[in-house]
């Protein structure tokens, strides 16, 4: 691995890191403000290994991301939309067509 690749690397790792210590920021959220989320960072592994031959699953890419499985983390940690959110989110993607 190249000095560039390092550093997307750890780059990455501190993302995933950061993420990690908010876990009180909802996916919702992200896609509203950002257009991604967690589980887009995980599809976007699992394209990103597929593209390098390597065998990658969507669920171990969410264990990946989340730091544990999917179904824990949204158990412990996702709370149900909000009326607000859910109508932000509709915007935001009308505003995508």
């Amino acid at each position: 691995m190249d000095q560039q690749q390092a550093i997307e690397a750890a780059t990455f790792r501190r993302l995933l890191s950061h993420l990690d210590s908010h876990k009180e920021v909802q996916n919702i959220e992200l896609m509203i403000l950002a257009d991604f989320c967690r589980n887009c960072l995980a599809k976007w592994m699992v394209t990103e290994a597929k593209e390098r031959g390597v065998e990658l699953d969507y669920e171990q890419a969410r264990e990946h991301v989340y730091g544990m499985p999917y179904s824990e983390w949204k158990d412990k940690f996702q709370l149900p939309a909000t009326p607000e959110q859910l109508a932000a989110f509709e915007k935001r993607q009308a505003e995508k067509e």
